[in-house]
């Protein structure tokens, strides 16, 4: 087994324990009588868990090794996924549960990611290719377990979680063998505040990865929270919405490949297009009631969620040293991050407007943001 892909399968169990939560959330409203609103912010406050490990980490995994960061992160997921089983019904509980999976989430995604990239022999962008497979894998995969298991076995609230318990034991074993990268690749100091300074104020820094970044999750999230909220689309629902976030994160690996092959500036721009079409079918969809509109505004927000993904982490790549690539990374996920908040702000939105007004303002504001991007790179390449 290549090094790089026991890294992988680390990201890939940590990813899985992060969203497999998204499938349960109406089984949380049926059986628990929770809200639409808090189930949506039990769904937001893992990045609330996730953005501080981040930048805490990231920093620290540089210095220590990446190793010595993942192996008890895997345990600090495991521990989550624990929390999340016994506390079914306490709001409480699912609350620690899920800013537990934050922090493990924040504490392996940047070193994660930098470790595929360190022990990936290869063309440049393939480690950013690598690690955000693994990471999408586990984000879809997840919540398609536990969507069918939470449908058609029983205690809906516990048995979903098991498999998680399962992989993240096994991924610990397999990744027991991985080596360290070179040391030369890697910092043995505290980054350089002078060069990350620099990185984080870089023109293409500000105008293409912070306008964009938070859509990376805010169009997956949507996709899968919200057009079910938009749209009535009949089947079992449990499974239903695990299907959609499978849909929805699988169309995003699937075509990650093709946005590697194409200039970074070009993946951005396609992503952002991709969303604001999602969003327009979405529209269309809540407007005519036709529901198997979901499937191709989902299978067109996953495409920009694959996309800026994937131009992103090859942003960061090419414009950050070696020895705080793991920083700015960290810097680059909690800036995805922000997305998870969609949801939340979009069952307030839905408060206030119907569906298809609140598919077109967030077209709108994908458009937008897909603008600066656009105008910002020009900009750059004149200077």
């Amino acid at each position: 087994m290549p090094s790089w892909f026991r890294a992988a399968l680390a990201l890939f169990a940590v990813g899985w324990g992060a969203n497999q939560f998204a499938a349960l959330l109406p089984v949380y409203r049926e059986v628990d009588g929770a809200t639409a609103g808090q189930v949506t912010a039990l769904f937001g406050a893992y990045a609330v868990g996730l953005v501080p490990a981040l930048l805490l980490v990231a920093p620290v995994s540089d210095r220590i090794g990446r190793g010595r960061v993942l192996r008890p992160v895997l345990v600090l997921s495991f521990v989550a996924t624990v929390v999340l089983m016994v506390g079914g019904h306490s709001l409480t509980l699912l609350l620690v549960g899920r800013l537990l999976a934050g922090v493990a989430s924040g504490a392996a995604f940047a070193p994660g990611t930098a470790w595929v990239k360190e022990l990936s022999d290869a063309a440049p962008g393939t480690g950013a290719r690598r690690a955000a497979i693994a990471l999408s894998a586990g984000f879809g995969t997840g919540p398609l377990v536990t969507g069918v298991l939470a449908q058609w076995a029983p205690a809906p609230t516990v048995l979903p979680y098991v498999p998680h318990l399962v992989l993240t034991v096994a991924v610990a074993v397999l990744l027991r063998p991985a080596p360290e990268p070179d040391p030369d690749d890697v910092a043995t100091s505290d980054p350089d505040a002078a060069t990350l300074r620099q990185v984080l104020g870089s023109r293409r820094f500000l105008t293409q990865v912070v306008p964009t970044a938070p859509w990376v999750f805010g169009t997956a999230t949507l996709a899968f929270a919200t057009l079910p909220a938009v749209v009535d689309v009949p089947g079992p629902a449990y499974a239903l919405v695990g299907a959609l976030v499978f849909l929805t994160l699988g169309t995003g690996v699937a075509l990650q490949p093709y946005g590697r092959r194409l200039a970074t500036g070009v993946t951005l721009a396609v992503g952002m297009g991709a969303g604001v079409a999602g969003f327009g079918v979405g529209a269309l969809a809540a407007t005519t009631g036709a529901s198997w509109l979901v499937v191709p505004a989902c299978m067109l927000l996953g495409t920009a969620y694959g996309f800026v993904l994937v131009a992103g982490l090859r942003t960061v790549e090419t414009i950050t040293p070696a020895r705080d690539l793991a920083t700015v990374n960290a810097v680059f996920y909690s800036l995805t991050y922000v997305g998870f908040a969609a949801p939340y702000l979009a069952t307030l939105l839905l408060s206030w407007l119907d569906g298809t007004q609140t598919m077109l303002l967030l077209a709108g504001l994908t458009a937008a943001s897909a603008l600066v991007a656009i105008v910002g790179r020009r900009t750059s390449a004149t200077r």
